[in-house]
């Protein structure tokens, strides 16, 4: 007993030291013995949200090569992996992800940039020479209105027009086909059904052109006539629209 009491410090000034020591060797523990303390590699630190957000939104991006209006996204997503950034640099001891949001902003203005541009290129140079533009919008009649042909439609008789459009299901029943009809847009194409009779257009491929049904755009070019008298076809109502097309690109 009297040994273990000569242990313990007599005096204030010797547990001051005592203090001292252990606070030493606790900072030491921390690689610092002058108070300016580093973190400890084995702390756990979130990875950012906004990182992870941004670098899903530029994966998903790539989609924008084909569908327009998924422009979006990539503006989305670089929004967001500034965000992380800014979220990691105002954090530094309770966020991680730097390399994540990094490779993620570059990949959404990869897209940002290069999708628009290759959408204004195709849509500079997909008309065939020879060709007019033309589309669905100049072919339906008024919303509210009798289903008949406009007169934009009808300007357009006998005339040589680039349109695009989804072949609809019904039109084709074997694998391959020279005649279908088209229609203006997915949920028509998809879903069958009766389409109003000025959204249907019946399509005459010419030459050794086949058409095999998809659900994606298609562009013909060729002479389009327009009937005031409606033309029946088999399972569906009729036409006032046919087409001879001589060219067909259906990727």
């Amino acid at each position: 007993m009297d040994q273990a009491l000569s242990t313990r410090p007599d005096s204030s000034a010797d547990a001051d030291e005592l203090g001292k020591k252990i606070l030493t060797s606790r900072v030491s523990a921390f690689g610092s013995d002058n108070g300016d303390f580093e973190a400890d590699d084995s702390i756990y630190k979130a990875v950012s949200r906004a990182a992870i957000a941004s670098l899903v939104l530029g994966v998903l991006a790539a989609l924008s090569v084909w569908f327009v209006p998924l422009i979006l996204l990539p503006l989305v997503g670089l929004i967001l992996g500034i965000a992380g950034i800014r979220n990691i640099r105002a954090f530094p001891g309770e966020l991680t992800g730097t390399t994540i949001a990094s490779m993620a902003i570059a990949l959404n203005i990869l897209f940002l940039i290069g999708s628009p541009a290759l959408h204004i290129h195709t849509y500079m140079t997909e008309v065939p020479e020879g060709y007019v533009r033309s589309s669905f919008t100049e072919l339906k009649s008024d919303a509210y209105g009798y289903d008949y042909p406009p007169p934009s439609a009808l300007e357009l008789n006998g005339k040589d027009v680039f349109l695009k459009g989804y072949i609809h299901p019904t039109s084709i029943v074997s694998g391959a086909a020279q005649k279908f009809i088209l229609v203006p847009d997915l949920g028509t194409c998809c879903f069958g059904g009766q389409p109003k009779l000025t959204h249907m257009v019946e399509v005459t491929l010419s030459g050794d052109n086949f058409a095999r049904y998809a659900q994606r755009q298609v562009k013909i070019a060729g002479t389009l006539h327009v009937d005031t008298q409606l033309k029946p076809i088999a399972d569906l109502q009729g036409v006032y629209y046919q087409m001879d097309a001589d060219i067909y690109r259906g990727y």
